[in-house]
This record gives C-alpha cells, sequence and structure tokens, in this order.
C-alpha cells in the first residue's frame, strides 16, 4: 500500500499544518514515490492494479442509491428548523459492508443486455477499492446541494407566484452542470499537475486506506465498523427525543427563562434570536447542522471561527445596538429579515410591480428605505471584508507559494513532466477526450438561455445575463482553482455577482439570483468537479468512468433535490411560513428565508438603493478597505516573530467570514459547534491522540447518519399525518424566548410586545 500516513502516535501526518514540500526526486526510470509534496507522498499509495474493475454492478447500484438518499436527505432536512448536511462519508461507511454482502451473495455468472452483444456480472470478485471510491464520488453529488433550489422555494413559497416546472427543473440541472465546462478546461492545469494537490482529498484518502486494510478487533475494543454501528444506533434512538418528544432541547436558553419579562436580558441571552450567551443544545443537528460536523475541523480553523462570531456577535452588533446606529433599536437585534423606518416588517408588495414583477421606484420612493437588523447590517460589511481580505491574505501568505507552483505546473504542462501518479494514469488508462466536455459546455449555455428567455421570462434574466455570468465563471475558475488546490481555501464570488447584476439590471429579484448561481455556482461546481477527478487520480480510477460517474451523479441528484423540494413546497401546508404553521412542525426554512431577503436587498432595491447615499448603508463600503489591509500587520509579525508559531495561524479571512453562515445559522449553533470541536481536536487530540486518529471521523459520520434516518423514519411515519408529539411545554422548537426578537425603540408597536 505504500508509505503509511500513521505517526507512532496515531496521528494522521496529512493534517500537519507545516507548509507543503516541493522537493522532487527522480532516479532513472525507477518508479519512486516522487509527488513533490511531502503531505501526498506520505498519504497517497503508489501502487495501482489496472486489472481491477471499477465501473460494475455494484458500483452503479449502490452509486445510485446513495447518490439519490443523501439527495433526498439533504434537501429535505434544508428546509427543517435545525438543516442538518449529510455528507459522503456517511454513504462512504454504509455501503463498505453493503459492497462485501453483494460479493458474498450475488451470483457471478455473465448476464447479457438484450439485443446487444455485451454482458456483464453482477459479481465480478472481491469488493474493491476503485468501486468503493466511484460510489463515493456519486455520493459526493448528492452531498453537494443544488443551490437554484433556493430559487425555486423562494418564488413558490414566499414570492407566492408560477412557476413553470420545466424551467425550474432546466434551471437546477443547468447550473450544476456548466460547471463541467470549466472543468474540462483547466483539468491539464489544476488535476494532473502534481503541484496542485488539493489537500481536502487527502483525508478521504487515509479513509479508504482505513477501511481497506484488514483490521482485526482490539482486544476489548471494537473494530472501526463495529464503533460506526454502535454510534449509528444510539444516534438513531436518541434522535427521537430532541426531533419528536422534547425539540426545545435543541437550543436550551436559560437566562430567557430566568428574566421572562425582559427584553434586554431575553436579546442577550436567546440562542436563536439573540446573542446566545449561555445558551447550548443537547441535540447532535444543532451542533453540526449549519457549520458541519465539527470533529472534521482543525482546532486553529474553529477558533478563529468563533473569534470572528465573538467580534460580530459580542463587539460590533452590542455597540451599534446600544447606541442606535443605523436606528437599531427600532428592530429585532438579531434577524435576517428586513424593515421599514417604522420598524415593521418591509411590505414587499407595496413596492413591486404585480405584472412585471419588478420595482416601481415612485411606490420605493413614497414609502421607505430598506433597513436591516444591526447583525445582518454588519454581516454584509464583513462580507465585503472577507472578500478583500482573502486577496491580501492569499497574495501575503501563500502567494510566493502559489507563484512558484504554478510557474513548475505550467513548466510540468509544457515539457509534460508528471509525478508517479499522473505516470500512473498515462500508463494505464485512456484520458477523457476534450470534447466531451466542450459538448456538455455547448449543450448547457444553449440550454441554460432557453430556460430564461422562455417559459415567458419566468426567470428575468435575459441571454446576456447567462453569457456574463459563464465570462465570470471563466475568469474566476483557474485563479480561485490555485488557491483552493494549495491552500484549501475557496473564495466565493456571491458577493460579487450581486452587485454586478444589481448595478447592471436592478430591480428585478429572479434575475439577480439566476445571475449569481449561474456566475458562482458554476465555478463551484467546475472545482468540485476538479476535486472529484483530482480524487480519483490519487486512488488511480479510470478517467472515462470517474467522468461517467460524475455525469449520472450530477443529473441524478439534480433530478432528486428538485422532486424533493417540489414535492414538499406543494404538499406541506404553509411550508416555509412559521406564523402559520402547527405548533411543533419543523418546515421554517431557515435557509431560504435568509436567500429570499437577499433576493430583495440585491434583486428588488439594489445595491444603488442599499450601498450608497441614496441608502442607509453607505459606510459599510468602508469594510472593503478593512478586509483588504487587517491581514498586513499579521503578515509582518508572523514574519517578524517566526518562532511565535500561533501568529501564522491566525487567519484574517476566516475571522471575517466566521458569521458567514448567520443566518440562517444561530447563536446557539455557533457555540455548540466550537465547544463539541474544541473538545475533541483539542482536549482529546492531546490526551488520546490515538483513539482520536482511530475513532473521530467515524463517529462524526455515524452521528450523522443516526439523527438523517431517525429524522426521515418520523417524518414518514409521524410528522406527515401531521402527527407532532405531545402537547406540553417542551414541544416548541424555538427557545422560548418571544421576547428577544422585540425592538426597544419608543412608541415602535409589534404585537407580543412591549411598547417602550
Amino acid at each position: 500500500m505504500g508509505s503509511r500516513n500513521i505517526e507512532e502516535d496515531g496521528v494522521p501526518q496529512a493534517l500537519s499544518l507545516e507548509k507543503p514540500q516541493t522537493e522532487i526526486k527522480i532516479i532513472g526510470d525507477e518508479e519512486v514515490n516522487d509527488s513533490p509534496i511531502e503531505q501526498v507522498r506520505l498519504t497517497v499509495p503508489i501502487t495501482d492494479d489496472p486489472s481491477q474493475p471499477a465501473l460494475t454492478f455494484r458500483t452503479w447500484f449502490l452509486g445510485i442509491i446513495s447518490c439519490v438518499v443523501l439527495s433526498f436527505l439533504n434537501r429535505f432536512f434544508g428546509f427543517r428548523q435545525n438543516q442538518l448536511s449529510v455528507g459522503s462519508i456517511s454513504a462512504q461507511i454504509i455501503v463498505l459492508p453493503l459492497g462485501k454482502l453483494m460479493a458474498a451473495t450475488l451470483p457471478s455468472k455473465p448476464i447479457r443486455v438484450p439485443l446487444t452483444k455485451w454482458t456483464f456480472s453482477m459479481n465480478p470478485g472481491p469488493f474493491n477499492l476503485k468501486e468503493h471510491v466511484l460510489i463515493t464520488i456519486f455520493a459526493n453529488c448528492g452531498a453537494g446541494g443544488v443551490y437554484a433550489v433556493y430559487i425555486i422555494t423562494i418564488v413558490k413559497a414566499f414570492y407566492k407566484r408560477k412557476l413553470n416546472p420545466l424551467a425550474a427543473m432546466l434551471l437546477a440541472q443547468t447550473t450544476q452542470l456548466l460547471g463541467y465546462g470549466w472543468a474540462g478546461l483547466f483539468r491539464k492545469y489544476l488535476v494532473d499537475s502534481p503541484f496542485m494537490w488539493w489537500p481536502a482529498n487527502l483525508v478521504q484518502v487515509s479513509l479508504f486506506r482505513a477501511l481497506h486494510e484488514k483490521e482485526k478487533r482490539p482486544k476489548g475494543g471494537l473494530t472501526r465498523l463495529q464503533f460506526f454501528f454502535m454510534v449509528f444506533a444510539s444516534s438513531f434512538a436518541y434522535y427521537v427525543v430532541p426531533g419528536y418528544l422534547f425539540p426545545t432541547l435543541s437550543a436550551l436558553s436559560f437566562v430567557c427563562w430566568i428574566w421572562k419579562n425582559s427584553v434586554t436580558a431575553q436579546q442577550i441571552g436567546a440562542g436563536l434570536n439573540g446573542l446566545g450567551i449561555g445558551s447550548f443544545g443537547l441535540d447532535w443537528s444543532t451542533v453540526a447542522s449549519f457549520l458541519g460536523s465539527p470533529l472534521a475541523s482543525p482546532v486553529f480553523a474553529i477558533i478563529n471561527v468563533l473569534a470572528g462570531f465573538i467580534l460580530n456577535l459580542y463587539v460590533l452588533v452590542p455597540i451599534a445596538y446600544w447606541t442606535n446606529t443605523y436606528e437599531a433599536k427600532r428592530f429585532p437585534i438579531f434577524s435576517s429579515h428586513t424593515f421599514d423606518s417604522t420598524g415593521q416588517p418591509y411590505n414587499i408588495s407595496r413596492i413591486l410591480n404585480e405584472a412585471a414583477f419588478d420595482l416601481d421606484h415612485d411606490a420605493f420612493n413614497s414609502y421607505s428605505k430598506l433597513y436591516l437588523s444591526p447583525f445582518f447590517a454588519f454581516n454584509y460589511g464583513l462580507s465585503f471584508a472577507t472578500l478583500t481580505a482573502t486577496i491580501s491574505h492569499v497574495a501575503l501568505f501563500d502567494g510566493s507559494d502559489i507563484w512558484q507552483m504554478w510557474k513548475r505546473t505550467t513548466s510540468a504542462a509544457r515539457d509534460k513532466f508528471a509525478d508517479v501518479h499522473t505516470r500512473l494514469m498515462k500508463k494505464h488508462y485512456e484520458a477523457v477526450p476534450q470534447w466531451w466536455f466542450h459538448i456538455i459546455l455547448v449543450a448547457t449555455v444553449a440550454l441554460s438561455i432557453y430556460a430564461c428567455e422562455g417559459f415567458d421570462k419566468q426567470l428575468q434574466l435575459p441571454w446576456w445575463g447567462i453569457l456574463l455570468a459563464c465570462a465570470i465563471a471563466l475568469f474566476f475558475t483557474l485563479p480561485i482553482g490555485i488557491i483552493q488546490a494549495t491552500t484549501n481555501q475557496q473564495p466565493g464570488l456571491n458577493v460579487i455577482t450581486e452587485l454586478i447584476i444589481g448595478y447592471m439590471y436592478p430591480g428585478r429579484p429572479l434575475a439577480n439570483v439566476a445571475f449569481k448561481t449561474y456566475g458562482y455556482i458554476s465555478m463551484s461546481q467546475a472545482l468540485s468537479f476538479l476535486a472529484d477527478f483530482k480524487l480519483g487520480h490519487y486512488m488511480k480510477i479510470p478517467p472515462k468512468s470517474m467522468f461517467l460517474v460524475q455525469l449520472i451523479g450530477t443529473v441524478v441528484a439534480s433530478s432528486v433535490y428538485f422532486g424533493t423540494a417540489w414535492w414538499l413546497l406543494t404538499s406541506v401546508e404553509h411550508i416555509c411560513d412559521p406564523s402559520a404553521l402547527p405548533e411543533g412542525s419543523p418546515w421554517t426554512c431557515p435557509g431560504d428565508d435568509v436567500f429570499y431577503s437577499a433576493s430583495i436587498i440585491w434583486g428588488i432595491v439594489g445595491p444603488g438603493k442599499m450601498f450608497t447615499k441614496e441608502g442607509v448603508y453607505p459606510a459599510l463600503n468602508w469594510f472593503f478597505l478593512v478586509g483588504l489591509l487587517a491581514p498586513v500587520p499579521i503578515w509582518f509579525l508572523s514574519r517578524k516573530f517566526p518562532e511565535i508559531k500561533w501568529i501564522g495561524l491566525i487567519h484574517i479571512p476566516i475571522i471575517f467570514g466566521g458569521t458567514g453562515n448567520m443566518p440562517p445559522a444561530r447563536a446557539v449553533h455557533y457555540l455548540s459547534w466550537a465547544a463539541v470541536g474544541i473538545f475533541f481536536n483539542y482536549y482529546v487530540y492531546r490526551r488520546f491522540k490515538g483513539w482520536w486518529a482511530r475513532h473521530t471521523y467515524i463517529l462524526s459520520a455515524a452521528l450523522d447518519a443516526g439523527v438523517a434516518f431517525m429524522g426521515v423514519f418520523l417524518f414518514l411515519t409521524l410528522q406527515s399525518y401531521d402527527i407532532f408529539g405531545p402537547h406540553w411545554w417542551g414541544l416548541d422548537s424555538t427557545d422560548h424566548c418571544p421576547l428577544a426578537t422585540c425592538p426597544t425603540a419608543p412608541g415602535i408597536v409589534i404585537e407580543g410586545c412591549p411598547v417602550f
């Protein structure tokens, strides 16, 4: 299996925070591990058996099932109060015993495909690593999400307008498939090059090796699979309590229970609608629902995110609120909604032309400017800072390394140099023809234009908007791909795309979100495809098999995401409307609620009436400059005092972008996530390194899977029949802090709130 990646203390070396070493040693024509990246040399085996079957019946059967199940679960939970992202790691572990069971029981006799000469076997031999990798790629497609579904949801559930299902389906498919074109254009540089090493893939490589190495049960202990199923069963059984019997366990805010009649105390203590001081949740979906599993995040990243959370919620927001900056006391301290100048929810119907579905400028001028809660306003400011801080940080800390790797990459492409992994791939397998990617690109662009220009132009985006979005994605895929392939950071294009179309084509909400999706998500999808290609490169998967699995997986996942969303939007009464939902109903759509607010801010009103002198928030533009300059002193201090290692771990883009998931995530989610992550990745890591290395990722996957399966079981057996558990105090899915959303400015009248 090549050199092992476990040190004597059992900790994977691939998780080291050291800079990658880039020395290359070649000894004649002998195959040696000459990868220029030390972490890759330590983690990825240099052996390959090209005789192993890859695209087998088992691959298709288990892969498509994994893709469908993960697509359904992730979209299903995406509408719920506590979202849960079920990653491909769950499928990666679960399909192993299923694959071995199929290998032990299915007949091996060849089966002929009717009317053809093709034959296949349901059991071509032992279940192997290559089949397992391809099944995981299928699962990755299901776990990745379909961003366009947010557009479908806000049209049907928030704006309550009709949307042609074929246009919606085309939107979901084309936004996902467009990235294939960019991936095909740049795979030579971002996959074949040994200097583009995609560090996140090394965790999966390590897990694949752990699962396929022969393992004996330790004396008095459990194998990895036994441990997985034990935790899975426990998680499955426990989730019936917070998921059905006692939903209040998801967010416990004791401060509110002590000071029941104090608005200020509830603003400070509310975990869902306040600052969350003292709040926590006894529910894994609270811990992992918005930020992903904390067990898979290095502790330095958790601490940086926590620092950003403290900066925003415990420094900027209190100062702004209690000094009444931007009339903050007229609004809730924490909210993703939009408001008018009187503190009431912004009445979008007053400023919309109902027929054209765009902004009525006269009505807007006679009504009110758009206002945000202090938290939401600063979150946009910090998103501006994150964008420029990412550029500045990468240029200062990683610019030299990236430039050297890029020069070596272009040299390698020109000189046809390859490391051992690229040589093995070219020796044993045919590359995917470039025209495969070109056909998908041309067809997808054509279908994208049809989806937006056809169907009575329901999506509002003109043909030139599609082409401009494609140009932005094409321009940014390579530089951002270099950053992600070497630093594991992906700067987002959502702010840039919203700004561009918001200024160029204001007043049209669906045009704005469609442009953002085509420009930003197609690039993000391209990098996801390239990351999977690199995983297949490391694991020696035939490239054509990888291509087919990714293509079919993407189409299947997009279809299931769309189908699940359409089913829930048409079958769950009052979905996404918490004020009309029955008590205990989880269908509050927190992520879609934020997307809806963004469509108002950037689409209907537009940045010209928000972040210039015409709006309330022109000062937030200074955050662009703050973000650009903030990494400079950290870089200077890290160079001045290289012996102080923790200075180099201060990551300004992560700090500024730390609250980027808020909302829909709330304070209780961040605090619970950080507490669990620091406990496992600092305390357990230091005190019990062997246990941590052996069990942490498996524990995370088992907890995710248990919650996911019980959540679906509860819905199908009880909640779909409007049976929401016994009526008692703990059935409420809120944190019992009703006054946390109240304004404190004199004279503002809100139902259920005291008037000051």
